[in-house]
């Protein structure tokens, strides 16, 4: 099952990252600037899984990508895919396990391995 992974990002912000069965990341969040501004981000869209859309792209350099929105609100981008049944993989992912994944918080340590 996948996990939701809370961290801090090196400018103080807080960010959540979905990641699969694998340990692979699917997508990353956007900034915020507290960690209950996160944690409530990380309840829209478990709660929204079902009725969120996925924008998809194509980079300049031929991957692909998508853009997770919730109430037209963009909540998070994944990570690049190199073809378009990869990147579908990646969303029917959080389809199957993003309600019912976990939420593991990181954030209060700098570093993990010294």
């Amino acid at each position: 099952m996948g996990a939701f992974v809370i961290s801090k990002r090196f400018n103080g912000e807080f960010k959540f990252v979905f990641t699969s069965r694998k340990g692979k990341t699917i997508f990353t969040s956007k900034g915020y600037s507290s960690k209950e501004d996160c944690e409530v981000a990380i309840e829209l869209v478990k709660n929204a899984v079902e009725s969120c859309t996925y924008v998809k792209f194509r980079a300049a350099g031929g991957k692909y990508f998508f853009r997770l929105v919730v109430d037209e609100m963009v909540m998070a981008t994944s990570r690049k895919y190199t073809t378009e049944l990869r990147l579908q993989k990646g969303i029917n992912e959080i389809a199957l396990y993003g309600s019912k994944a976990e939420v593991l918080d990181f954030s209060e340590n700098d570093f993990i391995f010294l």
